[in-house]
């Protein structure tokens, strides 16, 4: 359904929210306001839930190279790509 189509709904809010809500948007901005964060939250879940699912997918036999943690990996790969850039600068000298 395209976003610009709309329904209204009925939703019951305590009041103290509603000012809040008021007090950040006004009045007007109430359901724009309330959309975005309904969207926002809804990423949010699917986001987690997928993550949930994948648990488990990776497999350390297969990633052998992340035995001592992905930061020691990110380590070493950093410092390869220094030491070619240094050769290179090196061979252009």
């Amino acid at each position: 359904m395209p976003k610009s189509v709309s329904k209204r709904a009925h939703v019951i809010l305590p009041i103290d929210l509603v000012a809040d809500i008021d007090k950040l948007v006004g009045k007007r901005g109430r359901s724009a306001f309330l959309t975005e964060v309904a969207r926002d939250e809804i990423l949010r879940r699917k986001q987690r839930n997928a993550l949930r699912k994948a648990a488990g997918a990776w497999k350390d036999e297969d990633h052998p190279e992340l035995k001592q943690g992905s930061t020691a990996w990110v380590q070493r790969m950093r410092t390869e790509s220094e030491e070619r850039f240094q050769q290179i600068q090196r061979r252009r000298n």
